[in-house]
């Protein structure tokens, strides 16, 4: 079934996955800064987050 976007629908949209991948990029940023490995870790792991959460959006779209 073919799901359509109202424009404040999409604007939403837009501003979620613009929302998941900057904090993809800052996520991931801080995982290669950071000295303790532990929270380095961590933050690779919430990078991965956001990254199945833009992902999952975006395929919403294909749908």
């Amino acid at each position: 079934m073919q799901e359509e976007f109202t424009s404040g629908g999409l604007n939403a949209m837009s501003e979620l996955l613009e929302a998941e991948l900057m904090a993809g990029k800052k996520a991931m940023l801080y995982a290669h800064t950071l000295t303790d490995m532990q929270l380095a870790e961590r933050m690779q792991g919430l990078a991965g987050s956001h990254a199945e959460r833009f992902n999952a959006l975006l395929e919403l779209f294909k749908e």
